[in-house]
């Protein structure tokens, strides 16, 4: 779909297009289902052009697997951002497939909340205290309130911070840090896998809300 051009077709007696322009329309009457739509021109698949992407790096990739790690982390976090970008309380809150309880600002709560249970696992003492509550509360407190939308970005900006601190006193990948005996390159690891299933949801969560696709 180089050069601007429109792929059709049809599902649930609804024309589906895929355009590349800043506002999605309705494409039906008898649906509440957003036209999809994509900033970029380049490759329309893509969240947007290379230029305008604060996640393309242009020179080489980084030396050494802490440094790749850390680099693949950064993205996936700066992704989840992007796929809240642009949207108000009302929408980020959005449970947009039904019947989960999952919604934009749901996943930055979460996150926030699994970057502390992270740090608890190598932090010496007595663990933090759930952010948000027990259980699914990280998903079922995300509100349509513009105060609770500041709180989780804010929460989630520092735990991020108070995580990463945690873990610059392990530079060696091998080390074993929590009482059941995890590595370093694990906790990585699985922060990485964490953010990068996260983002896919959020990728069919913000199609579902205003239509923008990308990767």
């Amino acid at each position: 779909m180089a050069g601007g051009q429109t792929s059709r077709g049809r599902r649930e007696g609804c024309d589906i297009r895929l355009r590349r322009g800043p506002r999605p329309t309705i494409v039906s009457g008898m649906s509440d289902e957003p036209e999809r739509w994509s900033k970029a021109a380049v490759h329309p698949d893509m969240w947007a052009d290379p230029d305008e992407d604060p996640r393309n790096n242009d020179g080489a990739s980084p030396d050494g697997e802490l440094a790749t790690l850390r680099d693949y982390l950064d993205n996936y976090r700066l992704t989840l951002r992007l796929k809240c970008e642009g949207l108000g309380p009302e929408q980020l809150a959005r449970r947009s497939v039904r019947p989960s309880t999952m919604s934009l600002l749901g996943l930055v709560r979460h996150l926030a909340e699994v970057e502390r249970d992270w740090r608890n696992w190598i932090s010496p003492g007595d663990p933090a205290p759930k952010l948000y509550g027990a259980r699914d509360a990280d998903f079922e407190g995300a509100a349509a309130e513009q105060a609770l939308v500041d709180g989780a970005f804010a929460d989630l900006a520092r735990e991020q911070a108070a995580t990463d601190a945690a873990l610059e006193g392990h530079p060696d990948l091998g080390a074993r840090v929590s009482q059941d005996g995890t590595s370093v390159r694990e906790l990585w690891v699985h922060r990485i896998e964490e953010y990068a299933r996260h983002c896919g949801h959020a990728d069919l969560l913000r199609e579902r809300i205003d239509g923008r696709v990308g990767q």
